[in-house]
């Protein structure tokens, strides 16, 4: 799938961590939606923009199955992310990883 917001992080714009709940998702969805409401801006552009970016990551996140495929498939620009960002962010594929005992062979 390819999302039409592909340069930003939809946890970022969220404000959320990567492990965040259903419940934290949705209570910063509803924070954001009305701060960045188009309506209590007049309808200005960016701020239109803002709140289109805002409504599609919260249709990823609030969506189990969107989210999962989300996260396999997301950013991963790795630039873009400090180590702590990086290491929080794909936690889950690394944990999964190593739960299944799956391990690098031994060069030695």
């Amino acid at each position: 799938m390819i999302w039409s917001c592909p340069v930003e992080d939809f946890y970022k714009i969220l404000e959320v961590d990567y492990d965040a709940t259903d419940e934290k998702i949705r209570l910063n969805y509803r924070r954001l939606a009305l701060k960045w409401h188009p309506d209590k801006h007049n309808g200005d552009s960016t701020v239109t923009e803002k709140f289109q970016e805002i409504n599609e990551a919260y249709k990823v996140l609030s969506d189990p199955a969107k989210r999962i495929e989300y996260d396999f498939t997301g950013i991963y620009e790795i630039d873009k992310y400090t180590l702590r960002e990086y290491l929080a962010r794909f936690k889950g594929m690394i944990l999964t990883c190593n739960g299944l005992g799956i391990s690098q062979p031994s060069i030695w």
